[in-house]
């Protein structure tokens, strides 16, 4: 259990470093790491679906160079996130 419960915990601190990096390739990336957790509710189902938008939209927002709006769509993929991992361990 304490080996589940580190693991997922792993899975976050990626998905924090993606939102960081948010890269083309990050969002693949974050798909196959949230992967896992689809399924468990509709609830994470939701919240899994909102943080990949808010990554998208970053992702597109840095290639198009609208660095204006990175900070607040960063904070916004932050707090989704916070949203998931605290989803996933209610519903774990």
């Amino acid at each position: 259990m304490a080996r589940r419960e580190e693991s997922r915990l792993d899975c976050f601190q990626k998905l924090e470093a993606l939102i960081d990096s948010a890269g083309v390739d990050d969002v693949e990336e974050a798909t196959v790491l949230l992967g896992r957790f689809k399924g468990k509710s509709q609830a994470v189902d939701t919240a899994i679906d909102e943080f990949m938008l808010d990554l998208m939209t970053l992702v597109f927002v840095i290639e198009t160079g609208e660095e204006r709006f990175e900070k607040p769509l960063r904070r916004l993929a932050r707090t989704r996130l916070a949203i998931l991992k605290h989803l996933v361990t209610v519903t774990a």
